[in-house]
């Protein structure tokens, strides 16, 4: 149960519902909403599991991502301070037909409204079917963003894009990243992320030592998807 100010403030900032629900469906979700950790590199949601719910990530960073019949995985988005994981309740969309798996990147806190009570609510109330719409809409967005990436950009472009938007989220040039976890990422061999980086340092747009990058030309990174 969710009691605390800070809780319920979060709650109003997040959810843009919340002002327009009436006192009653408030205290419902107020009752089933509970407060969640998860560390580093635990799963917080996989497609084996009944469909939890929705995740409110109030601190922390997670991402969502699927894995082809071969194993290889493609980070479809990933998700920060204040969003929200629809995916995680995939049950409330009856014709999604692939599996998801959200993975923590960073310790994380979140709140989760179960699953049920989210769907009898959303029944009741058009404000939040409008949300829910809205954010699917957003999410879809972004994953096509990535399939497009994918089947259309090429390699080069793509790792220094993603070396880019990492560097944004860490507020460093110096990246504690692994081959394999970018290979992971992009949905492709770590040989080949490995190849394209050792290509990146001879041409001195990035320096690589063991499970980390450092970026020492973003001009040069800017330039490759920019072309």
């Amino acid at each position: 149960m969710i009691e605390k100010k800070e809780d319920i403030d979060f709650l109003q900032d997040t959810l843009n519902f919340w002002k327009k629900i009436n006192m009653s469906q408030k205290n419902m979700l107020q009752q089933v909403i509970v407060k969640k950790h998860f560390a580093t590199g635990e799963s917080m949601y996989s497609h084996s599991e009944n469909c939890s719910g929705l995740f409110l990530i109030r601190r922390g960073q997670v991402r969502a991502y699927i894995i082809s019949e071969s194993g290889k995985e493609i980070t479809l988005y990933r998700l920060f301070d204040r969003d929200v994981c629809i995916f995680s309740a995939s049950c409330i969309m009856k014709n999604i037909a692939f599996d998801i798996y959200v993975e923590v990147e960073k310790d994380t806190e979140a709140y989760l409204i179960p699953t049920s009570t989210f769907n009898k609510l959303s029944d009741e109330s058009v404000p939040i079917q409008v949300f829910t719409n809205n954010l699917m809409a957003s999410r879809f967005t972004e994953v096509m963003w990535i399939m497009e990436q994918a089947l259309f950009m090429s390699f080069d472009k793509r790792l220094a894009n993603f070396l880019l938007e990492q560097s944004s989220i860490e507020g460093a040039d110096t990246l504690e990243i692994t081959h394999e976890k970018i290979a992971n990422h992009l949905g492709t061999a770590r040989e080949v992320v490995t190849r394209m980086l050792k290509y990146f340092q001879n041409e001195g747009i990035v320096s690589i030592s063991r499970g980390s990058i450092d970026i020492l030309d973003r001009k040069k990174l800017e330039q490759l998807i920019e072309r």
